[in-house]
Formats: C-alpha cells, sequence, structure tokens
C-alpha cells in the first residue's frame, strides 16, 4: 500500500461528545483527515442525553464518509480523568494512536497518557465561532452553523391539515412567505392528479398511501435541511393515514406508523365554514364537516398539540402567526 506523502501521522483520533455535530466539529475533523492516514473518531454519550447518538453518528459518517466511528457510553469516568480516559480508548481502539485532535485543553494530558502527539485546533474558536451549548440553546439562531441533517433535526414542524377545500395550502404557503422560510406542498394531490384521468387506476389501494406518506416524509426531510429552523407542512403522513380511512374504509397500522416518523410540533387545523371550491380533483363536499370533525378526533386522541383556525385568509394567518411564534418564546 503506498502511503500518502501528505499524511503526517498513520492513526488519528478525534473524540468528543458532538452533542450535536456543529460545524467546529467539521473543522476539527477535517484537519485531522488531512494530516492522518487513517482517522477514527470515538463518540461518547450518556443517556440523560435527548440527542440520540445514532443520528450524531449518522451525521458524522454523512459527513466524513472516509472515517471510522465508533460509539462509547460515557457512565464510567469523570470528565477531568485524563489517565483514565486514555487507557479507556486503548482499550476501545486495540492500538494507540500517533495524533490525537482537539480544541481542548484536556487535549495534552489525555494524549500523553495514551503515548500520542496532541494537536490543538482553533482552540479559541476564532476559525468556527460556535459550540454545541449555543447550538442546543437555540437551535434556529444557529442554524447556518450546523450541517443541513443536523438542522433539519432540530426544526420546528408546523403543519397544516384539513378537509377538502379549507385554505390548507394557501395557509402554509402565506406561513412560509411570513417566516422567509420552506413549506412542503402535498404530495398525495400531485399523485392523484397523475392518476386521475386513468379509467385503470381509479380504485385505491392501501400501498398507494404509503407511498405518498413515505414520500412525504422524504420531502419533508429534506426540506427541513435548507429551512431556517422553521419548517411549514401543507398536510403529512398523519393526514396522509386520515385520508386512507376516508377513502379505504379502515385504519392502517402500516400508515400510522409512518405517521411517527415526521411528527409536528403544532398542528394548524383550517376551518371548514368557508364556501367548497370545486377544482376538478376534488369529491368531498358532502362529507367535509365530517372530516373535519375526525380530525379533531385524530388530534386529540393522538394528544397531538393544534389549533383551530377560521375566518378570512388575514385572520386565519394572523391567529397562527402567534401559535407558532410561542414555539419559539
Amino acid at each position: 500500500m503506498l502511503k500518502n506523502h501528505k499524511s503526517n501521522y498513520g492513526r488519528g483520533l478525534v473524540i468528543g461528545k458532538f452533542y450535536p455535530p456543529h460545524l467546529g466539529h467539521k473543522y476539527l475533523i477535517d484537519a485531522a483527515s488531512s494530516k492522518c492516514e487513517k482517522l477514527t473518531v470515538i463518540i461518547c454519550w450518556k443517556q440523560s442525553e435527548t440527542i440520540p447518538v445514532t443520528a450524531r453518528a449518522q451525521w458524522i459518517k454523512r459527513l466524513h464518509p472516509n472515517v471510522d466511528v465508533k460509539v462509547i457510553e460515557d457512565n464510567k469516568l469523570d470528565d477531568d480523568d485524563s489517565e483514565g480516559w486514555a487507557k479507556f480508548t486503548l482499550d476501545i481502539l486495540g492500538y494507540k494512536p500517533d495524533a490525537v485532535f482537539t480544541s481542548e485543553s484536556y487535549g495534552d494530558p489525555y494524549a500523553s497518557f495514551m503515548g500520542a502527539i496532541h494537536v490543538m485546533v482553533d482552540r479559541d474558536r476564532v476559525d468556527v465561532p460556535i459550540s454545541a451549548t449555543k447550538v442546543r440553546s437555540n437551535p434556529m439562531k444557529y442554524s447556518e452553523l450546523v450541517s443541513p441533517a443536523v438542522n433539519g433535526y432540530f426544526a420546528r414542524r408546523v403543519c397544516i391539515v384539513g378537509a377538502e377545500s379549507t385554505g390548507t395550502t394557501t395557509l402554509a404557503r402565506s406561513l412560509a412567505t411570513h417566516y422567509k422560510t420552506v413549506w412542503v406542498p402535498e404530495y398525495g394531490r400531485t399523485y392523484s392528479e397523475g392518476k386521475w384521468t386513468s379509467a385503470k387506476n381509479a380504485v385505491w389501494k392501501t400501498e398507494e398511501f404509503e407511498h405518498i406518506a413515505r414520500t412525504q416524509n422524504s420531502m419533508e426531510n429534506a426540506l427541513a435541511e435548507i429551512s431556517n429552523g422553521l419548517l411549514i407542512c401543507d398536510t403529512n403522513a398523519f393526514a396522509t393515514a386520515l385520508w386512507h380511512e376516508r377513502y379505504m374504509g379502515f385504519r392502517s397500522p402500516q400508515l400510522e406508523e409512518l405517521g411517527k416518523h415526521c411528527s409536528a410540533d403544532l398542528y394548524i387545523l383550517t376551518g371548514d365554514e368557508i364556501p367548497f371550491v370545486q377544482d376538478g380533483l376534488r369529491d368531498g363536499e358532502h362529507i367535509r364537516h365530517q372530516m373535519h370533525q375526525r380530525f379533531m378526533q385524530r388530534l386529540e386522541e393522538d394528544n397531538k398539540p393544534y389549533i383551530i383556525v377560521t375566518g378570512n385568509p388575514e385572520q386565519r394567518l394572523k391567529d397562527s402567526i402567534k401559535s407558532i411564534d410561542q414555539l419559539f418564546s
């Protein structure tokens, strides 16, 4: 195997909580990667932490696909026990690293106890002025200093739901414009339009609703990554499960499970007091009030936080903004 002549060290190490990973961590790992033939990143976690360690590992692996990521539970040692941590690390690795890269003062004794060189990287946070504590305290404020995946995880999600022709899309667009953020269109409508002209496909199948829910979730997660910390959704998989119930006549456990994958911080249910508008695709005017009531029942059944907005578009927007602002107060 040819040696990488740009590398100063053979095997390097970066260790931390990455709670959550931010661009300072990326800067550190990139610096270490550029100096090592092989780099291992160890993620330490505690059961009391709220951000899943599996997600942290996925985020780091996504940003640094050539890095070896290891996860260890931090329940044995004090943070200031450099010697204990050095011995623990050697047991985890099974070898002595050539260099340890950190941005912290503990790096010197920690590396020394392993017989490794310590390389300090941006200790004063000059190149990337951010910390995980700051990110956790206000993810929206620091959304530009974390990776898109982390931003998507922290984004507050507001979902607009309602019966047919109750103004969900109008409200979703208006809210996205007000907050200068992205919004998620209703994929189910696009799918319905696509099959509308085919007599062969007139009958719905549960598998179609499952496809719609999975695609809606995928769209939601992708757009959350490029949001400003607030994502507006025109429906979600929770609503798809209700539409399945309406068209198929029974509930689907698989769909309801998909609905748990993308849950909202706030649901806004649009009132059905406005006139019904037929756009050539809608067919539920006769059961619109029934669907409105069913949305309320299911929101309460699942203990989802929600409000109901009524009135003209301006009043609905005003009431929605008041509740959304409270999410960030």
